[in-house]
């Protein structure tokens, strides 16, 4: 049996879904109390405060859900007769921006509320990580995508939806993704195995996408063709620092988001298992935006 946090969230329902068939799972409630069944022999803990879109949240929120909780949960693991816990961190838990590509052994510094509340929770656990009969895992995605997924991906999908030219065309960048089914692979693998080594792992899929291209994507999966305008780019700095003060379509953290570069390397996890990734960025990405044509 597997002991799972943040089951009913965009990860968890994913990988129930996908191997149930396999596994029973205890479904962990944040108003019960901390205790990891006997027959458990997995822990996955994915539940935490994921970056606020709306900036609303308190930055106490993120420490409380994403490092009080993960201590308390990995703390009622250490003294479990389970062998075996995933948590899923992430990326920006290292760094908000990249030069080059991310590896592992990066020196993190995070300039988020986010990424230094996983931070926290990641030095807790290798702080405690020293038992050689429990294997421990922190996975670090990119930004992970999949149908049921809320984030940029999919409000991105609905402007270019809309027929809107896509201005940016000047921008070249290079980003990479985690598929929900690659994820949920090296999640599978890592419960089965008993030879990967405990440790901090990148988890990305094995190429990676310019803005540009996922517009010329979403618009393959309706059969249209792209436009894509290329605006010079003090136009667009200028609309963006206007954006900064009336509500537009742009504006400087968006553009940046929009734009920025952040390529992962994931070659330690890949040695790990000594499988590739079954998944393919293009085409999971295409299913992605035909299943929303659907939606």
């Amino acid at each position: 049996m597997i002991f799972i946090t943040g089951a009913s969230g965009f990860i968890g329902k994913n990988l129930i879904k996908k191997i149930s068939n396999e596994y029973k799972f205890h479904l962990f409630k944040r108003s019960e109390q901390i205790l990891i069944p006997k027959v458990c022999h997995t822990v996955i803990h994915l539940a935490g405060k994921a970056h606020d879109l709306k900036k609303i949240q308190s930055p106490d929120e993120y420490y409380k859900s994403n490092y009080f909780l993960t201590k308390k949960i990995f703390d009622a693991f250490l003294i479990s007769n389970a062998k075996c816990f995933i948590f899923l961190s992430s990326v920006k838990a290292i760094a908000d921006k990249v030069s080059g590509n991310l590896f592992e052994d990066f020196n993190p510094n995070p300039k988020t509320h986010y990424g230094k509340s996983k931070l926290l929770a990641e030095n807790y656990i290798f702080s405690k990580s020293k038992l050689k009969s429990k294997r421990v895992y922190v996975l670090r995605p990119s930004m992970i995508y999949g149908f049921g997924n809320k984030g940029n991906l999919n409000l991105l999908y609905n402007f270019v939806a809309k027929g809107i030219p896509w201005p940016l065309g000047m921008y070249d960048n290079k980003r990479s993704y985690c598929s929900i089914n690659n994820l949920i692979f090296i999640i599978r693998e890592l419960i089965k195995s008993q030879n990967i080594p405990s440790g901090a792992y990148n988890v990305c899929d094995d190429s990676y996408l310019s803005t540009n291209e996922i517009i010329k994507l979403i618009n393959e999966s309706k059969n249209k063709r792209s436009i894509i305008l290329n605006v010079p780019k003090k136009i667009i700095s200028f609309l963006a620092n206007l954006g900064d003060l009336i509500p537009l379509f742009i504006n400087s953290e968006r553009l940046e988001k929009l734009t920025e570069s952040y390529l992962v390397n994931n070659d330690k996890i890949k040695n790990a298992l000594k499988k590739p990734l079954p998944y393919q960025l293009r085409t999971e990405m295409i299913n992605l935006f035909k299943s929303l044509n659907d939606d």
